[in-house]
């Protein structure tokens, strides 16, 4: 097993490291900043060399600017052979005291429920109190997965688990971010109640966005015109972990609250099988959603007001 650490996260780290040995399990740990300075241009050769020889990896990391890259290094290296890994970027006490003590039997009952609907749908529609109305064409040719926190080789899974995601064949409409936005701006803008974010989509791409929080628009254009495919949207997600009873302010335990949140920029094309690819990924997540369904069989509805109607 290979467990990746920083010197911000390196108490839970430790924490990591002493339930592996109490279980038997061999292990080597890596502090990043022991191996190369931050922020990660790459992800440090030993890292990935341990990775080649290990079934399972933990990465429990505090994010820095400009570091997906890296990231995906170590990612491709999972994918490629299959690893359990769990990803637990920006992993917080808090969070290891909220999400991460969820019933995540419960939570992969749910996971599988909403699995089973969405893989039939057709198009899914959404909308808010605050302002969100979207509808996202479903891809027959792309798959849903799950990641429940029970982590299989078929998917890696953040931790906290929770959600099913796919790449959705086209979103339009308005997104309001009145949760958080992703990557290292969750860190500086945190909880976006009383300055959401409001964007707009057309054709599965960003036309504009905008919020009282000008400093907050600005970083976020810029983020999502990195590159050719920054803005598009890459991942449909709704958030399954019972557990999460409210948003923190970290988007590792935040994109799991029940409700949908969707990302721009890399769809996870090795899993979901969508054909394009970009450099940068960022979540959006927003609050209190009603989700209908709709497919061959007819329209469902499976929340109402941020609440699933559909028992676990």
């Amino acid at each position: 097993m290979t467990l990746i650490t920083d010197r911000a996260t390196e108490a839970i780290g430790a924490a990591l490291a002493a339930q592996l040995a109490e279980r038997g399990c061999p292990w080597n740990a890596f502090v990043l900043e022991d191996l190369a300075p931050r922020p990660l241009a790459d992800m440090p050769h030993a890292v990935l060399a341990d990775m080649e020889s290990s079934a399972v990896s933990i990465f429990a990391v505090q994010v820095q600017p400009n570091e997906l890259r890296s990231r995906m290094q170590m990612t491709d290296v999972v994918n490629r052979r299959h690893m359990r890994h769990a990803h637990m970027v920006n992993i917080t006490p808090e969070i290891m005291c909220q999400g991460m003590r969820a019933d995540f039997d419960l939570v992969d009952r749910l996971s599988q429920k909403v699995l089973e609907r969405v893989r039939k749908a057709t198009r899914i529609r959404a909308t808010t109190a605050a302002g969100t109305g979207i509808t996202a064409e479903m891809n027959p040719a792309y798959k849903w997965f799950k990641t429940s926190g029970i982590i299989s080789p078929e998917k890696w899974g953040n931790l906290p688990g929770g959600e099913c995601f796919t790449s959705p064949g086209e979103v339009n409409g308005t997104f309001v971010v009145d949760g958080v936005v992703g990557d290292w701006l969750c860190a500086r803008y945190g909880l976006l109640a009383s300055s959401p974010l409001t964007i707009e989509i057309a054709g599965n791409r960003i036309v504009r966005c905008n919020s009282v929080n000008r400093q907050l628009e600005e970083d976020f254009w810029a983020y999502t015109h990195t590159d050719e495919n920054s803005d598009r949207v890459g991942e449909f997600a709704i958030g399954t972990n019972l557990g999460v009873e409210r948003v923190i302010g970290n988007i590792l335990q935040d994109e799991k609250f029940p409700g949908i949140h969707i990302a721009f920029g890399n769809p996870y094309g090795e899993h979901t099988g969508a054909p394009w690819r970009s450099g940068t990924h960022i979540d959006v997540v927003g609050l209190g959603f009603n989700i209908w369904l709709e497919s061959g069989e007819g329209q469902e509805q499976i929340m109402r007001d941020g609440r699933f109607l559909i028992a676990a």
